[in-house]
């Protein structure tokens, strides 16, 4: 048999005049369009009207394509054969499975679509964010094992809490990803420090289902634009350090917040992130503790907390783009690994006595600890350049 159609057929007319009109069936197939749950039974049968002069005993049945055997037929009349369809599975198509009646020749005299699935489950995961309180949007996953395999509808719907009436979100998105594949976005008559009553109600020909309902705040979900200007830069000669500035997201200038931030910075030749969680509220940062003479990515982003009093904090910023710079290469001189080995063992020491002594006096990316560092850092590479040249000099 031929490939799939990818389209249900209905039935046919017979178009010589004075046999039948244009409007009667040559044959038709009951029921028409049936939607069934996984699992069910189906019995169908094909009307052949008596002028097309064609005995049922001749016709036969595919699904999809596919003839079935004439086992499972059973001839009711002389114009009427019926087929019996036994634990139906889920349809293949999202059109709906082609049941289709032929004639003898082969040629289609009637068909049908059948659709097979289930009743939506209780959708899940609803969340809800808003960028820079401009809108409101909310993501969900259909619940259970998601696909019905019939065509199912999702409303997001909303209320404020006390005194609004039931309204529902027009703008979906069906983002195709496996936990949160669909979203809406609520654009306009939005109302600040009013609690939302929000949920979303799924159905389709075999039933339906709402979510939990979620109450929240519009300010309680802010999420903001990634920081903007963001640039890295090298401290002077120090070879394993790099300077990162960066400006607040532009839309929230004028708000009544206090932002933190987050730093992420890797390799180049790497996929693993390595990121600083205690940037707290400044707009700088130094990395320390890099590889001489390597390029390194940083991306930065924002949570806004405290929005106009909110006590809740805000909803992490998507990563700016990445913003790439290298390190110094290290100037150190080559010694005999004897000599080498004993000035780097020195350094890592009087590295892990200040960095010590640091934990202790400062937190996270203290300026006052960044430029005493700073300053510790020359006095040593200083010292450990002239301990070089004087055993190179002894060795010369």
């Amino acid at each position: 048999m031929r490939a799939v159609l990818d389209f249900c057929l209905v039935f046919f007319t017979l178009n010589s005049p004075g046999v039948l009109s244009l409007s009667t069936h040559v044959a038709i197939i009951y029921p028409q369009d049936p939607v069934l749950r996984i699992g069910s039974n189906l019995t169908a049968s094909c009307w052949i009207h008596p002028e097309l002069g064609v005995h049922a005993s001749s016709l036969f049945w595919t699904l999809n394509g596919q003839q079935l055997p004439s086992s499972i037929y059973r001839l009711l009349s002389p114009t009427n054969l019926s087929v019996t369809l036994a634990g139906l599975n889920a349809s293949r198509q999202t059109s709906g499975d082609n049941l289709v009646c032929h004639n003898h020749k082969g040629h289609i005299l009637a068909g049908s679509c059948i659709y097979v699935g289930m009743p939506p489950e209780k959708p899940v995961n609803l969340t809800c964010w808003s960028r820079n309180t401009k809108d409101l949007t909310c993501s969900w996953a259909p619940g259970g094992r998601g696909e019905t395999n019939i065509s199912t509808q999702y409303k997001l719907k909303y209320k404020l809490r006390w005194y609004g009436t039931e309204k529902q979100c027009d703008d979906y998105t069906h983002t195709h990803t496996r936990t949160q594949p669909y979203s809406c976005s609520i654009t306009q008559d939005l109302h600040l420090f009013t609690p939302y009553e929000i949920w979303v109600e799924a159905s389709n020909q075999l039933g339906r289902a709402a979510s939990d309902v979620i109450t929240l705040d519009i300010l309680d979900v802010v999420t903001t634009d990634p920081p903007s200007g963001v640039a890295v830069s090298r401290v002077g000669q120090l070879e394993d350090q790099l300077s990162v500035r960066w400006e607040a997201p532009p839309a929230l200038k004028d708000f009544l917040f206090q932002a933190k931030y987050q730093i992420r910075y890797r390799l180049e030749d790497s996929q693993d992130w390595k990121v600083m969680d205690d940037v707290g509220n400044q707009t700088s940062c130094r990395l320390a503790g890099l590889r001489p003479g390597t390029v390194y990515f940083v991306q930065v982003r924002c949570n806004p907390v405290g929005i106009y009093g909110s006590r809740k904090a805000g909803i992490w910023s998507e990563w700016s783009h990445p913003t790439a710079a290298s390190t110094p290469h290290s100037e150190r001189l080559m010694c005999d690994s004897k000599s080498s080995g004993d000035s780097n063992s020195t350094l890592r020491r009087e590295l892990k006595q200040f960095f010590g002594w640091v934990r202790k006096h400062a937190y996270g990316c203290s300026s006052m600890s960044m430029k005493l560092y700073d300053q510790w850092r020359v006095l040593m590479q200083k010292s450990h350049k002239a301990r070089n040249q004087v055993l190179q000099g002894d060795k010369s």
